[in-house]
């Protein structure tokens, strides 16, 4: 060892060089503990602020809807742009039922423990309408439902945005309602009119509506807690498969709506808003957003009216000194 090499070692270890380097340490260990301050004080007023504007509630819709939305169209947006954008196949109606069905059970699962995840305005209100949900939080509800929706069609748009460009249309612009708008939003068929197009969305909803009220009903055949989002999802895979023709069955204000606008501003124009090739129904847009609505509406009052009012008094009684009350969200 040199002379150089033995004064540089002695010179680390002197008791100055210890005590600056127990300052370093100290400050450091300062830094961290008031950081880790920060962290948990910026947590706790993060939690007293969810709690107090029932924010839990409003998160748990939004990101329910987000996975519905952004599993059902992304598998719409797979097989239409697959179609022309790459060579394999992928994708048929049946793949995109599936991931609107699957959507619903991962976000029945996400939401279920907190706000029963409605996921559509339209079960939001039949939900106020049956005395489940405070009638308060109908509109939040429906806010989240709709940025949810919003978010899903953004990122879909992100992730596809290079197959988009490289789309075939035909003679269309990438952006026109004709080729590429239908990933996010319904559109009818061109022989479709509006009386039909508007039972359409109204049977399908009132379908919905009453397998939802069948599955959650603990006077009825209740399903088990962990099934019932299993059997949410085969109900909207259901629908689909049986009347996902004349429309795409939205079945969903929020679903159709909120994409829809997003198109409108992300460069598809405001032409998403009418059916330029619809013989008998240029302002469409309309239709998805009210006749489930009221599908729904219809839907509460035929359930209760047929069947909740209609189950013995004696199994009324039994499920509720059992401790099966109907879940609420007041």
């Amino acid at each position: 060892m040199s002379e150089g090499e033995r004064k540089g070692r002695l010179d680390f270890d002197q008791p100055g060089n210890n005590l600056q380097n127990g300052r370093k340490s100290n400050t450091l260990n300062g830094v961290l503990s008031r950081a880790n301050g920060v962290f948990e004080f910026v947590q706790r007023l993060w939690i007293s602020c969810v709690r107090t504007v029932h924010g839990r509630e409003f998160l748990a819709e939004m990101f329910a809807t987000f996975m519905l939305v952004t599993m059902g169209n992304g598998a719409v947006a797979q097989v239409i742009l697959g179609a022309t954008a790459s060579t394999f196949d992928f994708g048929s109606q049946l793949s995109i039922n599936l991931g609107y069905g699957l959507g619903g059970m991962i976000g029945a699962f996400i939401a279920g423990g907190v706000t029963g995840a409605h996921m559509n305005p339209a079960v939001t209100l039949a939900m106020a309408l049956r005395g489940k949900l405070n009638w308060l939080k109908v509109i939040p509800y429906w806010f989240a439902q709709l940025l949810g929706a919003f978010l899903s069609a953004a990122m879909i748009y992100w992730v596809y945005y290079d197959a988009l460009m490289a789309v075939n249309c035909h003679g269309y612009g990438q952006k026109s309602v004709n080729c590429t708008a239908g990933i996010w939003a319904s559109y009818p068929q061109p022989y479709l009119s509006l009386g039909t197009g508007f039972m359409d969305q109204f049977f399908g909803t009132f379908l919905l509506l009453l397998g939802i009220f069948g599955i959650t009903d603990v006077n009825n055949n209740e399903a088990k807690q962990g099934m019932k989002p299993v059997l949410v999802g085969l109900l909207i895979t259901a629908i689909g498969l049986s009347y996902g023709l004349n429309c795409g069955y939205a079945i969903n204000p929020a679903r159709d709506f909120a994409p829809r606008l997003f198109t409108a501003i992300a460069g598809w124009g405001w032409d998403v808003f009418v059916c330029e090739e619809c013989a008998h129904i240029r302002q469409w847009w309309w239709v998805p957003v009210v006749a489930p609505l009221v599908g729904a509406a219809t839907a509460s009052l035929v359930y209760w009216l047929f069947i909740e009012v209609l189950h013995p008094k004696s199994t009324t009684k039994k499920n509720e000194e059992q401790g099966y009350t109907p879940v609420q969200t007041d």
